[in-house]
């Protein structure tokens, strides 16, 4: 049976259990609650200093949104079928070679990229979607804000990064595009496009854009050749063990 989510502090106790859970496992599936148990605690933040248009709907919404991935982990570790996208980002717990980065970006790939535009649409349906647009923006300036905050920790990782941050002011491209625009941009258009059709035609729509956004987490984990001679020297490079990656994540305390 899935869990009962009911509350913020709810979503924030789920989190914090997956995290020791995957640090005592020594186990990948841990980076990305730890990044998302940030998030979360800043949407906590910013619905008690009044940050958004309506507090409550952002309860809902964050409660809404933190299931999907909460109820897909749950069922991947019961071997219950859950969505393609979902699927291939646990599953990379399963291989040595991809980068924290990778783990993080397969996460925020299934997460932003399908489960946001679904939670947005259930959390007002039969309301105009658009009344939500200011909030669903309000959420994209937390992600922007944490951004610098994960470099640094991913810098404690793999110590070369400090001198490619100095060289470049950022990680990557790819970190950026899907804490920012355009995965804000994508997600919001697929609320739409959900927000308006009926919802009898929703798994439809779910499962198309779910071929699509698992077709993007191929191009994370594969990236090339050279792009992939690069990445395994990143990994070999990496300080810590899994657990002490997590904790650096969680808590910003070096490995």
């Amino acid at each position: 049976m899935p869990r009962s989510l009911q509350t913020i502090d709810d979503v924030i106790a789920t989190l914090e259990e997956y995290i020791a859970e995957n640090e005592a496992q020594q186990s990948p599936l841990g980076y990305f609650p730890a990044l998302y148990l940030k998030v979360t605690r800043q949407v906590k933040k910013g619905i008690a200093e009044g940050f958004f248009e309506d507090g409550p709907r952002m309860e809902r919404l964050d409660v809404l949104f933190a299931s999907r991935y909460i109820h897909a982990y749950d069922d991947y570790k019961a071997g219950t079928q859950i969505t393609q996208s979902w699927l291939e980002s646990f599953q990379l717990a399963e291989n040595y070679w991809p980068i924290v980065l990778q783990h993080l970006l397969m996460g925020m790939n299934a997460h932003i990229n399908l489960d946001l535009g679904i939670a947005a649409a259930e959390v007002m349906e039969g309301q105009p979607i658009e009344d939500l647009h200011t909030d669903f923006n309000r959420i994209n300036q937390i992600l922007s804000e944490l951004v610098g905050e994960v470099q640094n920790e991913l810098a404690q990782i793999w110590p070369r990064l400090h001198w490619i941050l100095r060289k470049t002011g950022r990680i990557d491209d790819h970190l950026v595009d899907f804490s920012m625009e355009l995965a804000r941009d994508g997600a919001w258009r697929f609320a739409k496009s959900l927000a308006e059709s009926s919802s009898a035609d929703w798994p439809v729509i779910i499962a198309e854009r779910d071929t699509k956004v698992a077709k993007y987490g191929q191009v994370i984990q594969n990236p090339g050749w050279l792009i992939n001679l690069a990445l395994m020297l990143i990994r070999l490079g990496e300080r810590g063990t899994v657990a002490e990656k997590i904790r650096t994540l969680d808590t910003g305390t070096a490995p």
